[in-house]
């Protein structure tokens, strides 16, 4: 079992950068994948990027592709999505995710432990 809660979202404009964070309750965060998931209003919740343990393996979906980077720090039980030159576009509620694999995958079915939230408004 892990419990997630997710800290850092807020109101930027365009092309500015922010940080999200997720913490990790247990002593065995460093065996889970974690993913980072989005869901605007109206939309369905979409992956964003994806980071296994082991050799810290990434993924990331297109939208996000050189824009955002996901890391981790297992002796702080945190991953961050790092988000740089942030579009309208990417508003939305920002989840992190939690799965006892090595590898991190791109569906949300893929992920039993799910934080709360944070919003990201991205503003023109």
């Amino acid at each position: 079992q892990v419990q997630l809660v997710e800290s850092g979202g807020g109101l930027v404009q365009a092309g500015d950068s922010l940080r999200v964070s997720c913490t990790a309750s247990g002593r065995t965060f460093r065996r889970y994948a974690m993913g980072w998931f989005r869901q605007a209003p109206g939309k369905e919740r979409e992956f964003v990027a994806g980071i296994g343990w082991g050799d810290g393996s990434t993924r990331y979906s297109d939208s996000v592709k050189g824009r955002f980077t996901i890391s981790r720090d297992n002796a702080r039980n945190t991953v961050y999505l790092q988000m740089n030159s942030l579009k309208v576009e990417d508003t939305a509620v920002y989840y992190c995710a939690a799965r006892e694999s090595i590898v991190a995958v791109p569906t949300t079915s893929g992920y039993p432990y799910w934080g709360q939230g944070t919003q990201v408004s991205v503003s023109s």
